[in-house]
């Protein structure tokens, strides 16, 4: 009896010690576990720095994407089915295309239409683009991204055309002939229809190709892990989600620290090995990136002057989006869109901004605007706030004039270097602490940053941002709001899967669609670029940066006509 009393104490005294063991070790993972953590997925730690397996080995992938989560009302998803059928792009019937049936610019060739023909300014000037493969065979199908000018380099005259796709391996270029004189065309293969599908599927199952990493502090201990958007696997995870706007933003959450300990922001690497060999193939910088495609026959015609006209009025559209929305002319940019005032001295920009607050946001090419005003005008000077340099945010005041100017970037995803967690501000939020009024301008780009993500996460941001700018107006309606739209830029083998111009050149789209219809003004930065004799890059030289500045200006100070 004694011996079935003392191994039942013993049985009772293991249970107990059994259970304070575990007791204890869910104390711990408590300890080390936020409210604010979900799942997150495989990975691996080396340096400090947290990493999906899926980096080195090829594993079935789970991510985890905010914006999958959305809640729409019926309006939005309407809206959204209607801006992602707006931007679908054509495919090929046959989804495996050898590299020698793809499109080669040096095979292709384009056709002015009438070229001996009489043109006067205001006409309309038509191109057929025929495409070939590297045999020599005529394409069957559409789906190529085409860019197309005209130009007169002695007058540094320039303006862009409209590409239209016959779906059958033939393009139609339409352009408006804005001066007068001896007008060339041209036209390049920015990407062959194969390269596009190869691009397309990149958005769409590697959005996490751009990484993202976050510091940790407490002490003289930290940790850094990465962050995206979208999280693959079951890992837990920081959730950054913004309370406000709802924007999701995750990052793996350190092993020994909390998450409020976050302190700093960075771009932290670009994936490598996205493509196969048969897919690197369609991205060569001297075959298929950027080619010019060499006309047939003549490429150019002689424009002569429209008589019995105003020449000062001659080349307005009275259609806000108008097709170009202006042109160069010796240098200038005239819009046909509204009157442009070229502020050429100093003293014009602070006249024009007296008394103003001038609000930048986005990412470093609206930075560029701060940096030209700031550089040009004299008594604007700029504040050191210590922020890191290229990061922001920055402030420029000139007192005598009563001037205040300000830049602050947008928030993640953003490929800049540090940027400290509490500047990481979404616009929409910024706007709706902005009281507003006559003396309030406005300023916004955002684009590049979004371009290796599903469209679906661009049209959650404009969305927001909408939202906050239709408040804004409501509350102070005189508060002048300008929307500076992407810009083409240098693309090579590897640029073109991260920002390639036909990434932006589908944002832009959807972002002109869906600020269409509500009380803010354009610049044309695209067409600027594009319209321009310099090389692309994606920060615009001075001479295109002064224009966009021309531009901005003149809906601040508009000219009386």
């Amino acid at each position: 009896m004694w011996r079935d009393s003392f191994r039942l104490q013993i049985f009772c005294l293991l249970m107990a010690i059994l259970a304070i063991v575990v007791l204890v070790h869910n104390f711990f993972q408590l300890e080390h576990l936020d409210d604010d953590t979900v799942s997150g997925s495989n990975w691996i730690t080396e340096n400090n720095v947290q990493h999906s397996l899926s980096q080195t080995t090829k594993t079935t992938r789970k991510p985890y994407c905010g914006y999958k989560q959305q809640i729409l009302s019926k309006r939005e998803q309407a809206e959204q089915e209607s801006l992602l059928a707006a931007i679908k792009w054509p495919k090929p019937s046959d989804s495996k295309i050898a590299f020698v049936q793809s499109t080669d610019p040096a095979h292709s060739d384009f056709v002015i239409l009438k070229p001996s023909g009489f043109f006067k300014v205001g006409d309309r000037l038509e191109v057929l683009v025929r495409m070939k493969d590297f045999q020599g065979k005529p394409k069957q199908y559409g789906g190529d991204y085409l860019q197309a000018r005209i130009h007169s380099p002695l007058l540094k005259a320039g303006a862009t055309g409209r590409v239209v796709d016959c779906h059958n391996g033939l393009y139609k270029v339409f352009f408006t002939l804005l001066w007068p004189g001896e007008v060339k065309v041209s036209v390049s293969l920015v990407h062959p229809s194969e390269a596009i599908q190869v691009l397309l599927r990149l958005r769409e199952e590697r959005p996490d190709r751009v990484y993202f990493k976050s510091s940790f502090k407490s002490g003289r201990y930290s940790e850094t892990t990465e962050c995206n958007v979208c999280l693959p696997g079951d890992l837990p995870v920081c959730n950054f989600t913004d309370l406000y706007t709802g924007e999701p933003w995750f990052c793996y959450k350190p092993r020994k620290l909390s998450c409020a300990s976050r302190i700093s922001h960075a771009k932290g690497g670009y994936q490598k090995g996205l493509l196969t060999k048969e897919e690197s193939l369609f991205f060569q910088s001297d075959v298929n990136i950027k080619r010019p495609i060499l006309s047939s026959g003549p490429d150019s015609v002689i424009v002569k002057p429209k008589a019995f006209t105003d020449s000062s009025g001659m080349d307005r559209a009275e259609d806000p989006t108008a097709s170009p929305s202006g042109y160069y002319y010796e240098d200038q940019w005239r819009s046909r869109t509204h009157w442009i005032h070229h502020f050429n001295k100093s003293d014009d920009i602070t006249k024009c901004l007296q008394g103003k607050v001038i609000h930048l946001f986005g990412d470093s090419t609206i930075r560029q605007w701060f940096e030209y005003l700031t550089a040009f005008v004299p008594d604007l000077v700029e504040f050191n706030l210590g922020s890191p340099k290229n990061v922001g945010p920055f402030m420029s005041v000139d007192l005598k004039h009563n001037i205040l100017l300000k830049f602050r970037c947008h928030g993640p995803p953003i490929r800049f270097s540090t940027v400290f967690s509490s500047e990481l501000r979404y616009i929409a939020n910024e706007l709706n602490g902005i009281v507003g009024g006559r003396n309030t301008v406005i300023a916004i780009t955002i684009w590049s940053h979004f371009s290796t993500f599903p469209v679906e996460v661009y049209i959650r941001r404009l969305r927001n941002i909408r939202r906050s700018i239709i408040q804004l107006l409501d509350r102070s309606p005189k508060t002048l709001i300008i929307i500076r739209t992407a810009n083409v830029q240098e693309l090579g083998p590897e640029v073109s899967l991260f920002n390639s111009d036909w990434y932006s050149f589908q944002l832009d789209s959807v972002m002109r669609k869906m600020f269409s219809g509500i009380a803010v003004h354009f610049v044309d930065a695209w067409e600027m670029s594009l319209a321009h004799y310099l090389p692309h890059n994606l920060h615009p030289k001075e001479v295109i940066v002064k224009n966009q500045i021309d531009a901005f200006l003149s809906y601040v100070c508009p000219l009386q006509t």
